[in-house]
């Protein structure tokens, strides 16, 4: 398909009333999220095609963009653009978890992004950084990170925010060495403690969010020495 023609079909899949709802959360497009992703699997992975629908400006497109790249194929100069260009919460999202997580540059563009000035572009750093805390952590000043947080999290712009505090709670649930701290300094700032949760959900206010979390993580160990101990008797 050309993009002529993809533009095409974007704009039939369009409802007024999932455009509605994506407003709310400032994204500008009404193509609902299951029927672009079908449309990309039926496209399968085509990078030009990706980089022309990226040009396009157009939201949907972008994320159908996203959807049939190769995360790999990117230069980093050119991530690094198009992570300013994000400026739409979902079509940032994306960019970051499914592109630039995958790309051999996503450390060098984690340290740029951290110390960048702009809030959008350093959330994306904090994104970053919260994925080595949990999987990758050698190396990281945590210590360091944990002043950060306790010096800016409070006054941060709201997606900022939000990045650096997925940072405390995962640092809390992840090294038992800082948790402590960790919430203590979501205890002082109270960042997000009055949140609005669904029942059943965990709140993101990070010293529920560490404990429940910490909790969920004993049981699963409780229970995996419990079976250990029936299997040798």
């Amino acid at each position: 398909m050309t993009v002529a023609q993809v533009m095409a079909e974007l704009a039939e899949l369009a409802d007024p009333r999932t455009r509605e709802v994506n407003e709310r959360h400032g994204d500008d497009h009404g193509v609902n999220l299951s029927t672009l992703r079908a449309l990309a699997k039926r496209l399968k992975t085509q990078q030009d095609l990706a980089e022309q629908l990226w040009q396009t400006g157009d939201t949907a497109a972008r994320l159908l963009a996203i959807l049939v790249c190769r995360p790999k194929a990117f230069e980093r100069d050119q991530l690094d653009t198009m992570l300013r260009e994000a400026r739409r919460p979902k079509v940032h999202d994306w960019l970051v978890n499914y592109v630039v997580r995958k790309s051999p540059h996503s450390e060098q563009l984690r340290r740029a992004w951290l110390a960048d000035p702009d809030p959008v572009v350093a959330s994306a750093g904090w994104a970053l950084t919260t994925d080595r805390v949990a999987a990758k952590p050698e190396g990281l000043d945590l210590t360091a990170l944990l002043d950060a947080i306790e010096a800016e999290m409070r006054d941060a712009p709201d997606r900022l925010q939000w990045a650096m505090n997925h940072c405390l709670a995962q640092i809390g649930i992840e090294h038992a060495g800082h948790r402590s701290r960790a919430i203590d300094i979501g205890e002082r700032l109270g960042v997000l403690k009055d949140y609005p949760t669904s029942p059943g959900c965990t709140s993101p206010y990070a010293p529920t969010w560490i404990a429940e979390m910490v909790r969920r993580q004993h049981e699963v160990e409780t229970d995996q020495h419990e079976r250990a101990v029936e299997a040798t008797t």
